[in-house]
């Protein structure tokens, strides 16, 4: 029998302890983390003990992200086989909550189990939907419903934190494995300082739909930034007539203030399918790709291991109504042997819990990775469907390929897109792999010059690196934060 313990001595950790000759090997292993365990021993005992706590893509050492993690214990050479460890129930752990049953070892956030039901839910609306007092110099940020800090919020935020350094600057998360900016301060989700922060912060800053039922009290502000220019069909637009749907959508928008748009055609599409036509939409281009004009992909690079005269393919495709995780119309081994490249496969964020980690050879999985900017910083190449990186991707005029294999499918029953992609497409569109290997090895994208330079003056003409301080600009002119003087 080994034994098992949870501790938080050195940060979270989970003990094993057994009688005769050391593991060769003890690991934790997740869709998304894995982590090795220390192991001691000499002979007659040993202890392994396993962080509850990762490093990725050089970041800080961080909370496992919450799920479910085999534990896997295995005997040294010619030892016997090591028995499974004793089961241990919930326990808090100060950055996280763990247990252990059946050789698997559940993470969760750090959420007081007194709250972490409807009822106890229920209690902190009602607490901090109707707290007295004023509202705080702050700012509250939501990307993606927590899952990371990135996109349009990132960069407002640190628009926020080098123009105004005394406004406090909250982020939702969804536990602490999640980094946020330096100075910033994380709230997990459902928390009571969560539920305090969003209820007190002056502004929100936020890139999807708000949730648990969320009300502005008076004299708040919420920006939403949005996620992408659309081609696919979105919200009130989207085929089918579903009442619960559009009343959700337009319920929903009615939360928030002011709208953020990349272009003038974003504009129209995200006012109209949101009914969100009589109130401000502000078309200053993307703050989350200033950075495609203003930096450089050597760190990034450097971050996930790839040499600095490695071709490297990114391939991101979006999500599917009908499925959980990333699409396999991309085998990523095959493509990086075949066009001698990195492949990086990022699957969109909603694959990001269901789905788990690509492997091979010279294939990166970046689906974890926070922020999808650096990664189009790093690559050569883009292959996409309908994602709306498309329309990021085209400000730093590297070539783009347009893998759909599934187009009749996704535009008469899924979704539907309100342009032509194969018409107005910057790049080649394939059907097929090996269509998409003979075009990374041997075609010749500079055929598709004037289409993406008629597509970047419709799509990018106010991506010039000034987006996020535009913005903010507009942020105080309309008093939303209070300058230090205030």
């Amino acid at each position: 029998m080994t034994d098992a313990r949870f501790t938080k001595e050195s940060g979270a950790a989970l003990v094993l302890s057994g009688d005769g000759p050391r593991p060769a090997s003890v690991e934790l292993v997740g869709a998304r983390a894995r982590v090795a365990a220390s192991v001691t021993g000499r002979g007659k005992t040993w202890r392994a003990v396993l962080p509850l706590r990762a490093s990725r893509w050089g970041g800080a050492e961080l909370p496992l992200p919450a799920g479910d993690y085999a534990l896997t214990v295995e005997a040294a050479d010619g030892a016997p086989e090591i028995g499974p460890p004793a089961e241990l129930p919930i326990v808090q752990l100060g950055t996280l909550r763990a247990s252990l049953a059946d050789g698997v070892v559940r993470i969760g956030p750090p959420i007081d189990p007194a709250y972490d039901s409807g009822e106890g839910q229920a209690a902190l609306e009602r607490r901090y939907a109707t707290r007295p007092g004023g509202l705080e110099n702050a700012a509250f940020f939501e990307s993606f419903y927590g899952r990371n800090a990135s996109c349009n919020p990132l960069a407002i935020d640190r628009e926020i934190a080098r123009r105004l350094p005394h406004v406090t600057r909250y982020w939702s998360v969804v536990d602490l494995s999640v980094q946020v900016p330096e100075g910033a301060i994380p709230v997990v989700e459902g928390s009571p300082d969560w539920w305090r922060a969003r209820g007190a912060a002056r502004l929100l800053v936020v890139n999807d739909w708000l949730r648990r039922r969320f009300a502005r009290r008076p004299g708040q502000v919420v920006l939403q930034t949005w996620h992408g220019t659309p081609l696919k069909r979105l919200a009130l637009h989207r085929p089918g007539f579903d009442p619960r749907r559009m009343a959700a959508v337009v319920r929903e928008s009615r939360r928030w203030n002011i709208l953020l748009a990349q272009n003038p055609y974003a504009a129209r599409i995200l006012g109209k399918a949101y009914a969100f036509l009589t109130r401000p939409i502000w078309v200053e281009g993307y703050p989350r790709n200033d950075v495609l004009q203003t930096g450089d992909g050597a760190a990034t690079r450097r971050d996930l291991g790839i040499r600095p005269e490695d071709r490297v393919i990114l391939y991101a495709p979006t999500w599917r109504d009908d499925r959980a995780e990333i699409v396999d119309f991309v085998d990523p081994v095959q493509l990086a042997a075949e066009t001698d490249a990195v492949v990086l496969v990022r699957g969109h964020s909603r694959t990001l819990l269901p789905g788990k980690d690509a492997a091979g050879p010279r294939v990166v999985d970046v689906t974890g990775f926070p922020d999808t900017s650096l990664l189009l910083l790093a690559a050569d190449a883009l292959v996409t469907d309908y994602s709306s990186v498309m329309f990021d991707f085209s400000v730093t005029g590297k070539p783009m390929y347009f893998l759909v294999p599934d187009m009749e499918h996704y535009r008469g029953e899924l979704r539907g897109f309100y342009f032509d992609l194969v018409a107005h497409a910057p790049g080649p569109v394939v059907r097929t792999q090996a269509e998409l290997v003979r075009e990374l090895r041997a075609g010749h994208p500079d055929r598709y010059a004037d289409r993406y330079a008629q597509w970047r003056q419709k799509f990018n003409p106010r991506d010039d690196g000034r987006a996020a301080e535009r913005v903010v600009d507009r942020i105080l002119d309309q008093g939303y934060l209070a300058r230090a003087e205030d």
